[in-house]
């Protein structure tokens, strides 16, 4: 029987939480070490400037279970906005009792009461069966586009990996 838990934009209080598991999503599936002392600076960042986009999270019992990331990306083809779902975590306990797809709902419903959303986007590693599957239960289908990217050179992100 899956427990209840319920969905909330984060606040705050909710920062040593989403950190925790900013790190441990790294880690288990990118086996890459975030430095504490960054996430825990861009967690906050974030909750401090609602323009930088919001975290949803699940609470069962009072616990942040998990959490997703929106950010947002102007499309000049759509005139509105695509809100980016990233940094998707959930407990390991929690996993497989509907807590992303209650996540899910929750920014969707606010996507729909908002006329200037047009869509949702992410980005899943390639190898990551599990979630892909996920995403296309709810309606959500794979792009012709491949992501690229550049860090900024100088900048350390990531401490030693496993």
């Amino acid at each position: 029987m899956t427990q209840t838990f319920s969905i909330r934009k984060a606040e705050l209080r909710d920062a040593p939480f989403i950190a925790a598991f900013n790190s441990a999503m790294a880690l288990e599936t990118e086996h890459k070490r975030l430095l504490p002392e960054r996430i825990d600076a861009g967690v906050l960042r974030l909750l401090n400037d609602p323009s930088l986009g919001f975290y949803a999270v699940a609470e069962r019992g009072g616990q942040v279970i998990g959490c997703l990331l929106v950010t947002n990306e102007w499309s000049d083809w759509r005139n509105g906005l695509f809100w980016w779902i990233q940094s998707v975590y959930i407990e390991p306990g929690s996993r497989r009792q509907g807590v992303y797809r209650g996540l899910y709902d929750f920014i969707r419903d606010m996507a729909r009461a908002d006329p200037g959303i047009c869509g949702f986007r992410l980005y899943v590693e390639k190898d990551n069966a599990a979630a892909q599957k996920t995403y296309r239960s709810l309606g959500m289908e794979a792009t012709d586009y491949l992501i690229f990217e550049e860090l900024k050179a100088g900048v350390r992100y990531f401490g030693e990996s496993s």
